[in-house]
């Protein structure tokens, strides 16, 4: 019997496969209960029990025949269902992309959000037999009940949207029990809230990459309604998510131009700062990489940085301060590498103003600076290009941008490899790196949804522990930013994809293969940035550790930032 949606019968039968409605049949047919039945006024049915008390004595086919006729007669059924019927199929892919979904389901105007938890495609055989009897005993008292006949109905239907819906989902899909306790209630309804988003979401990508797009399509109808970007991390996360899965099935949709370009825009380079000014995570590892730089310069009295991604000069502007602090007489010299073939190089041409603002800066603070660009390939690097002293303390910053060069999974070139042999030669005497901690390179689409989901939803809660006021202006940008990343890792592939994240694990490989070797951060370093956490606040979510030469940064045990230094 093929698997759709059945007539309301005897049984009820909503939304069952051939498996189930056989399961509920049995049920049935072995089901004996005592007691008078309830006439029908029309003189057409005995609802429920003959008098001889026999459940369902006469044969199958006229029962329904029977119920049918009452069930044209006094209930009107809806030309349209709040709640798509492609959402609700039992095939197992939708089943289980639905488990734990939170639902929107509007009924005479009114929205109402309910949690379903579907059960897989074997669970009603378990079921006890009794149960599933009472249900669809209630859902037919529901549906034909004789007093409907009394309701005044303009539309002609006895039951309306609002309790059409409710009684589906409570009979067929019972919610459990809360629990006596307030508080373990409370809890345990937004853990069910935060569960069940964040699965569909999962189960979303998963059908996509499975080539399920009418699947995928309708539990993004569905996802919509828990989406908020003024709500809760929980909220706010999906609508990010539902945007990016959204530009994955359609990626020639009319917001894809303007997703794709944002992350090469002036705003999207301000709203990155304004990131890493903002999130503590981004904050502490950008001072962890700055610290390793006064460590390994400690005994120079000339520095010379060589930064790949200057981009508005806060985290140099606060190595500045840091030098100004330790009373060190020092000059140093900042040069801005600019790779015309790289897309997100386009806004080089604000380095002048950035470098005028940073002279300033030392200036004041008694430092000697002097700011300069080069502009050319990554294959043309060296130290003639550079001008290196031999008397200079030579750095390499890579902070978030080694991740957004394309390695050889996208170009036969591999510019990520090139880059990091073209540094070593410089000689350098210490290379800084900073990460986002995700694994959304090579993984399989699937997985680097799922890594993207934990990655970015960690980094919202975090955000809800220290910015005040989630409507706030300087929030909507960071997060705006935070979106266009996340729909870019998501949405894009091939050289489209920038956004390219490693696990610690993959860029310590990676700068081995290039001939580097890791430098074992001072405990002083480590000391100073936990410090400098403590400083922010009671705020127990956020953590740093050192560990493996690294020093992670992260929120509730998810790391979000890696600092580690390399010669």
């Amino acid at each position: 019997m093929e698997k759709g949606c059945a007539f309301i019968s005897g049984l009820s039968f909503l939304w069952f496969g051939a498996e189930e409605k056989a399961a509920v049949v049995a049920t049935a047919s072995d089901l004996q209960t005592k007691g008078p039945g309830r006439d029908d006024p029309r003189g057409a049915l005995r609802f429920g029990v003959e008098s001889t008390g026999g459940l369902f004595k006469r044969s199958l086919m006229t029962e329904q025949e029977a119920q049918n006729a009452v069930f044209v007669r006094s209930v009107k059924q809806k030309n349209h269902l709040e709640l798509p019927i492609s959402a609700l199929s039992p095939t197992s892919s939708i089943q289980s992309s639905l488990s734990s979904a939170s639902i929107p389901l509007r009924g005479q105007g009114n929205l109402k959000f309910t949690s379903w938890s579907l059960p897989a495609p074997t669970s009603v055989e378990p079921e006890k037999k009794s149960t599933i009897t009472n249900r669809l005993l209630q859902l037919e008292r529901q549906l034909l009940d004789d007093e409907d006949d009394e309701l005044s109905v303009s539309d002609g239907s006895a039951v309306t949207n609002s309790e059409w819906n409710e009684t589906m989902q409570k009979l067929i899909f019972p919610q459990k029990p809360l629990s006596n306790s307030p508080t373990s209630s409370s809890s345990s309804s937004s853990s069910s809230s935060i569960t069940s988003s964040r699965q569909m979401l999962l189960d979303t990508a998963t059908a996509i990459s499975a080539g399920n797009l009418d699947t995928a399509a309708a539990n993004l109808a569905l996802l919509k309604g828990a989406a908020n970007k003024l709500g809760n991390p929980e909220q706010r996360l999906t609508a990010m998510m539902v945007t990016a899965l959204a530009l994955r099935i359609n990626p020639r949709g009319p917001a894809t131009i303007a997703v794709t370009s944002d992350i090469f825009t002036p705003e999207h380079l301000t709203s990155s700062q304004m990131l890493y000014e903002a999130a503590p995570c981004f904050k502490l590892a950008l001072m962890t990489a700055n610290l390793a730089i006064i460590e390994a310069t400690k005994d120079h009295p000339k520095i010379h940085i060589i930064d790949f991604d200057v981009g508005q000069g806060l985290q140099l502007a606060s190595l500045l301060h840091s030098l100004a602090e330790r009373h060190r007489h020092i000059s140093v010299k900042i040069t801005a590498f600019c790779d015309p073939t790289l897309p997100f190089n386009s806004l080089a041409g604000n380095l002048n103003l950035v470098g005028d603002r940073l002279a300033k800066l030392a200036e004041g603070l008694g430092i000697g600076l002097r700011f300069s660009t080069v502009n050319r390939r990554t294959t043309e690097l060296d130290r003639a290009a550079l001008d290196c002293g031999t008397e200079e303390a030579l750095v390499v910053n890579f902070a978030f941008l080694l991740s957004r060069i394309a390695d050889e999974s996208v170009s036969p070139a591999n510019p990520r490899d090139e880059l990091l042999r073209r540094v070593k030669a410089l000689g350098p005497k210490v290379v800084t790196l900073v990460e986002q901690e995700m694994n959304g390179n090579t993984a399989p689409f699937a997985t680097r949804f799922a890594e993207a989901c934990a990655h970015y939803g960690a980094l919202l809660e975090s955000m809800e522990a220290i910015i005040v006021g989630r409507e706030s202006n300087e929030r909507a940008r960071v997060e705006a930013c935070l979106a266009r990343k996340a729909c870019n890792s998501v949405a894009r592939e091939g050289a489209d994809r920038v956004e390219r994240c490693e696990v610690y694990g993959k860029w310590k490989a990676r700068l081995g293969m290039a001939g580097f070797k890791p430098v074992q951060l001072g405990p002083g370093v480590v000391e100073t940035v936990k410090r400098r956490l403590a400083s922010l606040g009671n705020n127990p979510g956020f953590m740093v550790k050192e560990e493996d030469g690294r020093v992670a940064c992260g929120w509730m045990g998810r790391v979000i930032n890696v600092a580690s230094a390399w010669h």
